[in-house]
């Protein structure tokens, strides 16, 4: 049981722990206080969608519908591990869940089987929506289960929680099936990982020993914009980039790849920003900076 982060200490523990933010306009006093209490708050919630595309998840998550009002959550995590922060304060993502359950998590006990709805969870968790259709077979990409992992123990360490203060939706209430598509066990298991090393290092995932960031870790290519590729570029880092098209399964080349910008490199880009849940013109093959981020292209010079 604790009082709840101001804005400012919430964001500077998930900086602290190597989360990528995005924050939207608003967010610190975006919520649902006049409806009812926020805090004392007990633990973390972790929901999925049911949506595709991180503008239009956040969108959905950040105005809500008729019927369920936004903010939906606290931050929406989509497939490229960008935590984007759209509430502060009470918001509508718990609902109505089990007693029992909100007492085990207080203690962090293993948890009963939810069987009542009778107790308000959006007065007590933080939210995260993570983008995903929840049918089972919707991919969970490296980079947003890291996210994940790391923006729960991020409050977990600021509220010197443990990681059984992390349930699912369909662990607070039997009325839900999310998040679907990986266990509460195994996150739980990667976040108590996370939380024996330092803030930010870099936790094997599933668990082990933490290691802090290697001095030779590999570099990145940052994103060299938009209009780098409408110019038609002869590069390697096109080159490099393929070669990560090609190591994800995203491959649309007949020969290549190379470093000559071409229509199999967009096609090829086409897929990747796909299989992270892009659609319509945000999966027309042209790279933007959440996208390229999240394929990990090699330092090119």
């Amino acid at each position: 049981m604790a009082t709840p982060l101001s804005a400012d200490t919430l964001l500077n523990a998930l900086r602290a722990e190597g989360v990528r933010i995005q924050e939207h306009p608003g967010w610190r006093t975006h919520n649902r206080n006049h409806k009812g209490a926020w805090g004392p708050v007990n633990g973390i919630v972790i929901h999925h969608t049911v949506s595709t595309g991180s503008a239009s998840s956040v969108a959905l998550c950040r105005d809500g519908y008729s019927e369920l009002p936004g903010p939906l959550c606290h931050g929406v995590i989509d497939k490229a591990g960008i935590v984007h922060l759209i509430g502060h304060g009470r918001t509508n993502h718990a609902g109505l869940g089990d007693g029992d359950v909100l007492d085990a998590v207080a203690a962090e006990t293993t948890l009963p089987a939810p069987r009542r709805n009778d107790t308000d969870g959006n007065a007590h968790f933080y939210g995260f929506e993570c983008v995903n259709l929840g049918n089972g077979s919707d991919p969970w990409p490296d980079a947003q289960l890291d996210a994940i992992e790391r923006a729960s123990a991020a409050l977990c360490r600021a509220h010197g929680w443990q990681a059984a203060s992390v349930i699912g939706h369909k662990e607070w209430t039997g009325t839900k099936v999310d998040p679907r598509g990986f266990t509460m066990e195994s996150m739980r298991a990667r976040i108590k990982a996370r939380l024996g090393g330092a803030p930010g290092s870099d936790a094997p995932s599933g668990g082990g020993t933490t290691t802090p960031p290697s001095p030779s870790a590999p570099r990145y290519q940052p994103f060299p914009g938009a209009g780098f590729f409408t110019a038609s570029p002869n590069s390697p880092i096109v080159t490099a980039m393929g070669h990560r098209l090609v190591a994800e399964g995203c491959s649309a080349y007949s020969v290549g790849p190379g470093p000559r910008w071409s229509e199999a490199d967009r096609r090829s880009y086409a897929r990747w920003q796909q299989k992270l849940g892009f659609s319509g013109s945000d999966a027309d093959g042209w790279p933007g900076r959440t996208s390229w981020d999240a394929l990990k292209v090699p330092h090119s010079g």
